[in-house]
């Protein structure tokens, strides 16, 4: 079972956002999705920071999806800035991200 994070607003009705399962029950909490996931539901993807400590005690564990290689998880992104202000390393560096044109740099 899928535990998805639902928007209660009329933004997003009709989209999943990374649904894998078919199986699936939505919440609009994200603390009710922690309380299921710990008490063994379901799985679903949580922020880091709140479930590093379940992990920890092993009370949670986590797992990997195997995509179908023509299956992509995308999510709509877009970068818009100001033309007489345009962005910086750090705005360059996500935009190029975005783009599918990253490069790993190393700096020592």
């Amino acid at each position: 079972m899928q535990l998805v994070l639902t928007d209660r607003s009329t933004l997003s009705k009709g989209q999943n956002y990374a649904v894998f399962s078919q199986n699936v029950w939505r919440l609009a909490d994200m603390g009710a999705r922690h309380a299921f996931l710990r008490a063994g539901f379901g799985f679903g993807n949580m922020p880091r920071f709140m479930v590093e400590d379940d992990i920890a005690a092993g009370k949670l564990r986590v797992i990997r999806i195997a995509l179908p290689s023509n299956l992509k998880p995308l999510m709509p992104m877009r970068a818009v800035y100001r033309a007489d202000a345009p962005p910086g390393p750090a705005g360059r560096w996500l935009i190029d991200h975005l783009n599918g044109n990253s490069r790993t740099r190393r700096q020592r």
